[in-house]
């Protein structure tokens, strides 16, 4: 799997308003449908070059020195390899330790993960190695599951990123980094997401734990067992559940998302264009119906547009549905919808949609190669937007006003200008544009979260993958845990059906 690179993109307000685009131009929904955040940066004066948004930067944790390097015999660490113990903990870095984990309830995670026992023990010892491999054990630990998520990875059904945070971040370099700043707290309060997402449910988390007030519901009167305590107390420890869960989610990705990309929450059927973790534009979503083909999550690179796409139709469909043979034997009805047939001398027959207001990638597709043949595109049957449950696709992301995004993309992403974009979109011939400035695409899952709105909301599990993530919150820390998922990469057929 490959590890994402990320370049910085010249992101205009001009380029996202797209002045001049008529409605015909881009499929665009009344202007109450298109959600242009508050956060949309003003236009630029005229004349005024865009500015230059600066990708973020990852929290460095090289040292200014050369420490010793001390193996201790019996640690390791997330890869299995010999934990080293850089620097001695002192007393009070190993107090400030068990502090933090006494409070890492906070974060979502449970503070008798970490043998907080072994550690107290460890001090009453005092200073030596006993204390340093204890210490060294339990902040090891804390690291790997703040970094790359405690959800082992038999639990994230159909996860397909290799988050890049353990080559980024390695464990031996945060402890140099930590025991040399004597600020344990502040450097392991640098690893969590980076994201108001991630913060919003943690604040949740903190308003689910308070005690609820004491509030006596005229309800109570009708209906006891509505308003007793065992069901508040069940309901408030399934809603603590489901948040820590979504809070282990974000922790599966990158903490560097990037200063700019799209990202799609498939229980939401939304898609996000975001600048800086803010929201520039919103679009709705149609995503691969429940079982096979269920669109999966992953972290992927948006290298190119392709405008009037064709649609080379797989076997399973020209073949095993009979369409090869209906296209050759009726060129009327082929011809209608865009089918071009060829049958070789062995027998082989392709078939081939081209461009057109009738193909099953609509007018625009977005280039991001990967093993699953997952895409962004856009779609003839424009009216499903309209559903509520939009599961209806087989995995690709159907898109809506998605010529827009597609002209939206080419223009930030350097490919071309708004006129090119524009007079390339209206004239049905297969065109990829290259971006100069590539765009990471986040497919994600969360069940949990700020919708578009802001608003702290629960999605439908529509794919039944919260039961083994919330599971697992039960059992007890896995060590040494797989990075890589062994799950069989199901490449999707058919997008636009």
């Amino acid at each position: 799997m490959k590890t994402l690179k990320y370049s910085t993109v010249l992101l205009g307000a001009s380029a996202l308003a797209l002045p001049g685009l008529t409605l015909a131009q881009t499929q665009a929904q009344p202007a109450a449908q298109t959600r242009a955040q508050a956060e949309t940066p003003a236009p630029s004066p005229a004349g005024a070059a865009d500015p230059v948004l600066e990708p973020a930067t990852t929290q460095s944790f090289d040292s200014a020195f050369e420490p010793m390097v001390q193996p201790i015999p019996g640690l390791t660490d997330a890869d299995g390899n010999p934990l080293e113990q850089v620097q001695s903990w002192t007393l009070s870095d190993a107090r400030a330790l068990l502090s933090l984990l006494q409070g890492i309830a906070s974060e979502g995670l449970s503070p008798a993960d970490y043998e907080l026992g072994k550690l107290s023990a460890a001090l009453a010892t005092g200073e030596g190695r006993q204390l340093n491999e204890a210490a060294s054990q339990s902040f090891s630990w804390l690291i790997e599951d703040l970094r790359d998520g405690r959800t082992p990875m038999d639990a994230r059904k159909q996860w397909f990123v290799v988050d890049p945070d353990r080559d980024r971040l390695p464990t031996v370099k945060i402890m140099a980094d930590a025991l040399a700043s004597h600020d344990i707290a502040g450097v392991v309060d640098k690893l969590a997401p980076d994201h108001p997402d991630y913060d919003a449910l943690k604040q949740a988390l903190a308003e689910a734990r308070a005690p609820a007030p004491a509030v006596v519901s005229l309800a109570a009167e009708y209906d006891a067992e509505a308003t007793s305590p065992e069901m508040d107390q069940e309901a408030k420890a399934e809603r603590i559940k489901m948040i820590r869960a979504n809070m282990d989610r974000w922790r599966w990705l990158a903490r560097d998302l990037g200063p700019q990309y799209l990202m799609t929450n498939v229980p939401e059927y939304q898609l996000r264009l975001a600048v800086n973790h803010k929201i520039i534009r919103t679009y709705r979503t149609i995503v691969g119906k429940p079982g096979r083909t269920a669109t999966p999550q992953l972290a992927e690179i948006v290298e190119g547009v392709v405008f009037n796409p064709t649609w080379t139709v797989p076997q399973s469909i020209v073949k095993g549905e009979g369409l090869g043979e209906k296209v050759l034997n009726n060129p009327g009805w082929a011809r209608s919808h865009g089918y071009k047939a060829t049958r070789a001398d062995n027998g082989y027959v392709s078939v081939v949609q081209q461009p057109g207001p009738t193909n099953s990638l609509g007018l625009m597709k977005l280039d991001m190669p990967n093993e699953h043949a997952i895409y962004l595109h856009d779609t003839p049957a424009r009216q499903l937007f309209d559903r509520d449950d939009r599961a209806l696709s087989h995995g690709c992301i159907r898109t809506e006003r998605a010529l827009e995004l597609a002209i939206t993309m080419a223009i930030v992403g350097k490919g071309a200008d708004r006129d090119e974009a524009v007079q390339i979109s209206a004239s049905r011939e297969y065109t990829k544009v290259p971006l100069q400035k590539t765009f990471p695409v986040y497919i994600t899952y969360f069940t949990m979260g700020r919708n578009i709105d802001g608003e702290m909301t629960t999605f439908d599990d529509i794919y039944d993958r919260d039961e083994p993530v919330l599971a697992s919150l039960d059992q007890p820390r896995v060590a040494d845990r797989a990075r890589e998922t062994s799950e069989e990469v199901v490449p999707i057929e058919a997008p636009g059906a």
